[in-house]
């Protein structure tokens, strides 16, 4: 059960069942009507889908949305009423002031007086949507200022849905499309009427289903192996252990998008198409996130581990947390807050610091969620209280306050790739599990076990659990996900990364080989190569780590405080000097260099290593790389605790190797007070900058406050300048009355049609003729049916449109009516023919006055017959 919070209240919705007509969610806001009547005039009829338009309306006036929609569409336009059934062909316009869901197909209207504040009718709506249909699901964001609908549009992307966006240029307010691409990749983007052309066709959902039900075939694995292929070497991530049947479905999503039947042919649009390959990628990355997702699972945490956390923490200690696949970073301040929270309650606030390591493979999502800025609709997920105390309201925006937001540190990380964090106290890998294949989970939960401490926690999401690793954590309780880590050792600590070896580099193809195709020599160099060959690190100019060969976690750890992967900073004690002043070395020209004989403690065992530096071979103009391989010479040395009496009563070191030592040490010393100096002159080349900045600063806010000024100055224009426009509109809608009041009063039936004989108005007189109601408006003369028997007036209509020439008829009704029927063309004022008007004069006493005439007549032209045939009768007698 999930819940949709509303000005209304808490609706609780049973995900998914879904309704039986696909509905598409429209939210709109100002300058929603300029889009909305491009979107209506372009949707194809009969569409097969129910459309429900959320528009931010004022509650204490009456809403027109539904008549001048009517006006755009031969679809059914009606006020949304509560519990009705969502029909096809029909448009639900909310009612204004309220909030409007969907549960099991009927409409729910919130009961309530609307409040003061920021309405989230949009997202309130949305998120329904995306929980009572899925992927059956699509979202459209028109104009309109603020973020609501952003975080909707959201849950129905993560839900599989299709998510719309009218592309911001073409809107008069773009604050909420550019919200809503800011924070949802969006599968289309383009001016309203194109949005409704690009609706998918009728009866195949929000994406139609493109790849067989069956195995794939021999061409389709190859093609889909070609595809992951290429996102590795465009983006650096392996998606081969990904769960195939999601992988499958969102290659789908692209391949309808594209128009696209088959697995080879959308290959092919990859491989010419780098562009589609970005897309594809955030696509796989879509994460399903909110602030305290699951609160019961929260609330667990915050009652049986965050306390123990706290209490476990001596005063100036640090409690540690990662959070891989943090999305856009809901999670990870969630997490945050509840720590604060527990650090109020227990009265530590400030004996205590709190690292939140969190990661996430999309560089966007870091981004956004690094800056800490969410749309205010997020407040729906939390209760007031702990919105205030943890947020700073922004305009229409919610920014996460200081406190909270320097305990979390974000970073761009590959999980199966990047070297881990140590030490942890809590790990909350959430949902992450369930897109994996199951032998990658299995390789995970002992990297997972490592990084955490002794009693450490694994918080995972509802529908992941440790399975087949029982023995490296323990439930904390029954019906949670929440685990401790045992007290087992691993047999081999530096096993557990990298999770997966990743051999084939970015810019180099990746040959997809079988056992039976291999020959014999390349099974030899692959053994060779995995058994003999020494642990490596590709780096950078800086030291920053590109790529990772074998286990290189007895020579690096990751530091502690914000994740950094340079290898001056991971590099073990021991091998750090050297390690810097052999890379040194090789960058001002040197061939090779290294150090051996180095000693390096990782915590299990000391080792002997060598130390050897290379350049990576290349062009002048690529950027510099480095190799910096480890080659153990002495697997296994004794602890100092595991020395020996004899060891101990050996004789002092060799002078000589001290003496050189200490001459490197001052040769060091001296290039560091070198690099120094530079960096100081460079310090104060940067600080005269920042003041020139400060200066700059300085003028930029006096012309900031200055148009601050003129902005208040339009804005008052504006306001006269609407009240002006409100006088003109009731102006306008008195002659309207007026004109109306005419037409009525002079008991004439008159239609007017446009060029395409639809019903523009019609008079009271009209409706009783011809059977017109208010939703005939928009319709077809044609689809109307009349009392007239006039099977001639659709050909008529047309040849006045066509020649301008008006005409007139005798036409009979029921009930033995007569009426003069005029057809004349209607001219606008700049004398622009604009359609027909059709107007129908009652002549029914006229008719029966000719008629009592003509009997009138009949009787005394027979009396005068038979008088004439009596006085012949009289002449001849």
């Amino acid at each position: 059960m999930e819940t949709i919070s509303g000005r209304g209240g808490t609706i609780g919705v049973t995900a998914p069942r879904g309704s039986a007509v696909p509905v598409v969610g429209i939210g709109a806001s100002a300058g929603g009507l300029e889009a909305l009547q491009p979107f209506f005039a372009r949707v194809s009829v009969p569409s097969g889908r129910a459309f429900v338009v959320v528009q931010h309306m004022d509650p204490d006036r009456q809403g027109l949305l539904v008549d001048l929609l009517q006006g755009q569409t031969g679809m059914s336009v009606k006020e949304a009423v509560h519990l009705a059934r969502v029909e096809p062909d029909h448009v639900y316009v909310i009612p204004p002031g309220r909030d409007l869901s969907l549960v099991h197909g009927l409409l729910h209207v919130s009961n309530v007086e609307p409040r003061t504040g920021p309405a989230f009718s949009i997202d309130t709506f949305f998120r329904s949507l995306a929980l009572d249909q899925g992927e059956q699901a699509t979202g459209v964001v028109l104009s309109g200022m603020g973020t609501d609908g952003t975080l909707g549009l959201r849950s129905i992307k993560e839900r599989g849905g299709l998510a719309m966006v009218q592309e911001p240029t073409s809107a008069r307010f773009d604050s909420m499309p550019l919200s809503a691409l800011a924070s949802v990749a969006a599968d289309v983007v383009a001016p309203p009427g194109e949005l409704a052309v690009r609706l998918p066709p009728p009866g195949t959902g929000s994406f139609p289903t493109l790849l067989p039900a069956e195995p794939l075939g021999g061409g389709e694995l190859r093609a889909l192996d070609e595809i992951t292929h290429l996102l590795r070497r465009q983006s650096g991530s392996d998606f081969t252990l990904y769960k195939r049947s999601t992988l499958l479905r969102r290659i789908e999503r692209r391949m309808g998008l594209q128009g696209i039947s088959s697995l080879p042919e959308y290959c092919r649009l990859l491989q010419n198409d780098p562009q589609e390959g970005g897309l594809l990628f955030r696509e796989l990355l879509i994460g399903v996130t909110s602030f305290f997702r699951d609160p019961v699972e929260w609330d667990r945490l915050a009652a049986l581990v965050i306390p123990e956390l706290v209490a476990a923490t001596p005063k100036g200690g640090t409690i540690r947390a990662w959070v891989p696949a943090c999305s856009t970073g809901e999670e990870a301040y969630s997490l945050a807050i509840l720590v604060d929270e527990a650090l109020r309650g227990a009265k530590r606030l400030g004996e205590c610091r709190v690292q939140i390591f969190a990661t996430d493979l999309d560089e966007d999502a870091v981004k956004f969620a690094r800056a800490g800025v969410f749309p205010a609709s997020v407040a729906m997920d939390m209760v007031e209280d702990r919105v205030q105390r943890n947020f700073i309201r922004e305009g229409d925006r919610l920014r996460v306050i200081r406190q909270v937001r320097e305990c979390v540190i974000f970073a761009a990380h590959n999980l199966i790739q990047s070297p881990p964090f140590a030490r942890l106290n809590l790990i909350s890998c959430r949902n992450l599990l369930i897109y994996l294949e199951p032998v990658l989970q299995h390789r995970l939960f002992p990297l997972f076990h490592h990084c955490l401490l002794p009693g450490g926690f694994l918080f995972l999401g509802n529908a992941e659990t440790v399975g087949g690793q029982p023995g490296l954590f323990e439930s904390v309780g029954e019906k949670t996900r929440i685990y401790r880590r045992r007290a087992t050792a691993l047999d081999t600590p530096s096993s557990v990364f990298p999770v997966v070896n990743v051999r084939t580099p970015r810019d180099a193809p990746a040959p997809i080989m079988d056992d039976d195709t291999m020959d014999m020599s390349t099974l030899l160099e692959r053994l060779i190569l995995d058994a003999l060959s020494p642990a490596a690190v590709v780096v950078g100019e800086e030291g920053d780590i590109l790529h990772v060969h074998g286990q290189v976690g007895p020579y690096l750890e990751p530091a502690a405080g914000k994740a950094n992967l340079n290898v001056h900073f991971m590099a073990r004690e021991g091998l750090r000097v050297e390690l810097s002043a052999a890379l040194r070395a090789v960058r001002s020209g040197k061939e090779t260099a290294g150090a051996q004989g180095l000693v390096v403690n990782d915590g299990a065992t000391v080792r002997v290593v060598d130390l050897d530096v290379r350049r990576l071979g290349g062009s002048e103009d690529s950027p510099s790389r480095f190799v910096v391989a480890f080659w153990d010479r002495v697997p296994d040395l004794p602890t100092a605790m595991e020395r020996s009496p004899e060891d101990e009563g050996a004789g002092p070191p060799d002078v000589e190797k001290l003496r050189a030592e200490l001459q490197q040490a001052g040769a060091e010393l001296q290039r560091t007070r070198e690099e120094m100096q530079a960096s100081k002159e460079d310090l104060l080349s940067l600080n005269e900058e920042l003041q020139s900045s400060n200066e700059e600063l300085q003028a930029t806010n006096e012309e900031l406050l200055a148009s601050k000024e003129e902005m208040q100055a339009l804005n008052e224009e504006l306001q006269a300048v609407n009240s002006e426009l409100e006088a003109k509109v009731h102006e306008f809608g008195r002659a309207e009355d007026d004109m109306r009041n005419l037409l009525n009063s002079t008991d004439i039936a008159t239609v007017f049609l446009d060029t395409d004989l639809r019903i523009r108005r019609y008079t009271t007189s009209a409706a009783g003729l011809i059977r017109l109601i208010p939703g005939d408006v928009g319709r077809p003369i044609t689809d109307v049916t009349s009392d007239l028997d006039y099977p001639e007036l659709v050909v008529d209509a047309r040849e006045v449109v066509e020649t301008l020439v008006p005409r007139e008829r005798e036409v009979r009704s029921t009930g033995e009516r007569w009426f003069t029927a005029r057809i004349r063309p209607y001219r606008t004022v700049d004398n622009r023919i604009d359609g027909v008007v059709l107007t129908f004069t009652d002549v029914s006493k006229l008719k029966a006055t000719e008629a009592h005439l003509r009997v009138v007549q009949a009787k005394l032209e027979t009396r005068l017959s038979e008088d004439h045939t009596g006085e012949a009768q009289d002449a001849n007698g």
